[in-house]
This record gives structure tokens, sequence and C-alpha cells, in this order.
């Protein structure tokens, strides 16, 4: 999987990365209302993935055409407008807050915030800045399991997720700085400065998001969010962590470093 993510990152035009995202964001959509489901909340499951599965493929064409005007806050507004004309097709109520609050909640979280991947792709040296969110967010993934498993005896927020501890944390975020400064090699123009600052934002994002998505499957009663990878879970399992830090990572670079 992730020797195809790079392959395409590098080796193929945007617009097939931006299929790639679009796909993405459909599989975990369509995972993340399934297991809502289970909390007897019934939601418009095919209109949810086919509006997120357009997000980024309209910030694609946007980025892509001079004067294009912003069509990014105009699907979000029909999406919105959507989900609470759909409410008015039911026969009871009695799920209109829960409806309308899953559907733009999933939009906004995973549909959005997985979107600024295309935007990132974007910008200059885009295929360089997407690895480097990747790299360093997953090393953080796997510094916090195995550090966790060798060392870890302090359980972080057992509720939430038992198997994660403060020692996992902490490698964890040791491995994010650590694939930060590593990351030097190809971003040259990034100082040790920023790099030891986004290092530790994206590794704390990381754990964030993880423990969201946790959360959200506690809540829910389930272990992982599909089966479409052994040993890892489903799609929406596999892009937890990336969903605070891409985002967080572009406005870093558009806010502090250009």
């Amino acid at each position: 999987m992730f020797t195809l993510v790079g392959l395409i990152t590098f080796f193929f035009p945007n617009w097939v990365f931006s299929l790639l995202a679009s796909t993405l964001i459909g599989l975990s959509l369509y995972e993340f209302f399934t297991i809502i489901e289970k909390k007897g909340i019934s939601v418009s499951k095919k209109f949810g993935v086919i509006i997120g599965m357009l997000v980024p493929l309209i910030i694609h064409f946007q980025l892509g055409t001079e004067g294009f005007f912003a069509l990014e806050p105009f699907i979000i507004i029909i999406a919105c407008l959507f989900t609470v004309v759909i409410q008015f097709t039911r026969r009871d109520n009695s799920q209109a807050l829960a409806n309308i609050s899953v559907m733009m909640f999933a939009l906004l979280y995973i549909a959005w915030f997985f979107s600024f991947f295309v935007k990132i792709k974007f910008m200059p040296r885009g295929a360089y800045l997407v690895a480097f969110v990747v790299l360093v967010t997953k090393m953080g993934d796997i510094g916090a399991y195995l550090i966790g498993r060798s060392f870890g005896r302090h359980s972080l927020i057992p509720r939430i997720s038992p198997n994660k501890t403060i020692e996992g944390t902490a490698g964890g975020l040791v491995f994010s700085v650590a694939m930060a400064f590593i990351s030097k090699s190809y971003l040259p123009n990034f100082s040790y400065y920023h790099l030891a600052a986004l290092g530790v934002l994206l590794g704390i994002l990381a754990q964030v998001g993880d423990l969201a998505e946790s959360l959200l499957k506690r809540d829910c009663g389930v272990k992982d969010s599909g089966n479409s990878f052994s040993g890892f879970g489903g799609v929406f399992d596999l892009i937890d962590s990336l969903i605070f830090t891409a985002p967080i990572f572009y406005f870093y670079v558009v806010a502090v470093i250009r």
C-alpha cells in the first residue's frame, strides 16, 4: 500500500494523486458510517460517500485552474443543505439531530481534513512535502508501537485505548522528531528549528488522531473500522493519524515558513 502511494506521489500526475485521496476518503467514510450504524444511527451513506469523494477533486480543479472561483466552501454548504433536506423525507424526527451532526462531522473530519493533502501536493516540491507529513506521522505510529510494546508500563487513557502507554507516546514523539531531522536531506530549505517544531507538532497530532478514532470505535463497540488490511484494520484505521497532521502542516507552511 505504501509503495503504491509513494509511486503515485512522486511519479504520477497530480490528478492521479487527487483520485487516490478521493478513493481513500470514500472508503474511510463508508467504514465510518458503517460503525456509526452500530450505535443505531442511520445516515445517508451513499450521499455522504459521494459528497466526501468530491471534496478533494473539487480542490484539485480549483488549484489547477487559474481564475477558478472557490468551490470548496460551496460543496460544504451544499452538503449541509442536502443533509437537512434529506431529513424532511424521513417518517419521524427522532434522529434528525444525530443524522445531521454525524454527516457534517464526517465530511469535515474525514473528507475536508484529509483533502489538505491535495493542497500540499500542489505546493512547490509538493511530493516531498507529502512524503514528509506521511513519514513523520507514521514513524510516530511505529515508534509508539515499538516503545510501548517493549517498555510500556503506564496506561495513557485506558478508557479509550487500553494498549496505549505514556512510554509509547513519548517514544512515538521521539521517532517523529528524528524522522523530521532526517528529512533535511530532501527538504534543505527547512531549517532545523522548523523541522524540530514540525516533528513535535505532527508527532503530537498523530497521537491525537489515533486516539480520536479509538474514541469513536470504543463508543460504537468495535475494534477496527474494517478488515481491508490484515493486521492493520480498515482504511480509516490506516489514515486516522494523518487526518489532523495534514491540515496543520499546510497552515504551518503557509503561515510560518513561507
